[in-house]
């Protein structure tokens, strides 16, 4: 991918900044398949916190095909499963950030499938709720 550069008289064009999901690290690829991968993410909030990723390049889930969302929501359960056996998590938040306004940092489909522990936080109720704090807690 290339991106121009707008210079007053001239435009130059230079490469645009790789996808970082489209190059992965094989040694923190936890799982994959033809079209999906589960790796280790690179700035985790909990231990074992994986991102399930496309193979394909594109930045929302309505732009996967069916094949695609089945193989994502097939890989979300293989990778439940190891993080099940290697960190016995007490409980799990499943996120995807779509768009800017969202949170989206890279424009590349990738769900975060986080592990929770008991104490990680001092009262998890509201779960992903707590995106927007103010309106995370909605009961008395």
């Amino acid at each position: 991918m290339q991106r121009d550069i707008d210079i007053p008289g001239m435009t130059v064009t230079t490469p645009a900044k790789p996808c970082p999901f489209c190059q992965l690290e094989p040694h923190r690829i936890v799982a994959e398949d033809a079209l999906t991968v589960a790796y280790r993410d690179g700035f985790p909030v909990s231990p074992g916190h994986t991102v399930i990723i496309p193979r394909r390049h594109f930045a929302t889930l309505f732009e996967a095909s069916d094949a695609e969302r089945l193989a994502l929501l097939t890989m979300m359960e293989h990778a439940k499963a190891i993080l099940d056996r290697h960190h016995a998590p007490d409980g799990y938040n499943f996120g995807i950030n779509h768009g800017p306004a969202g949170g989206q940092s890279v424009p590349h489909l990738h769900i975060h499938v986080i592990p929770r522990y008991r104490g990680d936080k001092e009262d998890p109720r509201g779960g992903v709720r707590w995106v927007l704090p103010d309106k995370a807690k909605y009961w008395a």
